[in-house]
């Protein structure tokens, strides 16, 4: 007897970069929460819920989310990349 497929759920990657400047890449958001009239707006919010509960069960504090963006896009963020030195 065939197996039923299993429902597949997308996911839609983002880089964050936090506001000490570090940056985390490949953050996984599901792709149905996305593309609404907020677009990623939601993305934030629920790497922040993401964060929240690392948190919780690291007992270290969260960090504060500067920006996201979605990974591989070439948008990326002054404050991830490295000073130029002259």
């Amino acid at each position: 007897m065939a197996r039923k497929p299993a429902t597949r759920v997308e996911f839609t990657l983002f880089d964050v970069v936090y506001e000490d400047g570090s940056l985390r890449s490949n953050r996984r958001v599901p792709s149905d929460i996305l593309g609404g009239i907020d677009g990623d707006a939601a993305a934030r919010a629920v790497i922040e819920e993401q964060d929240r509960v690392i948190a919780e069960k690291s007992g270290t504090p969260a960090l504060g989310v500067k920006s996201i963006h979605r990974a591989g896009s070439k948008n990326i963020d002054r404050a991830a990349r490295s000073p130029d030195v002259n």
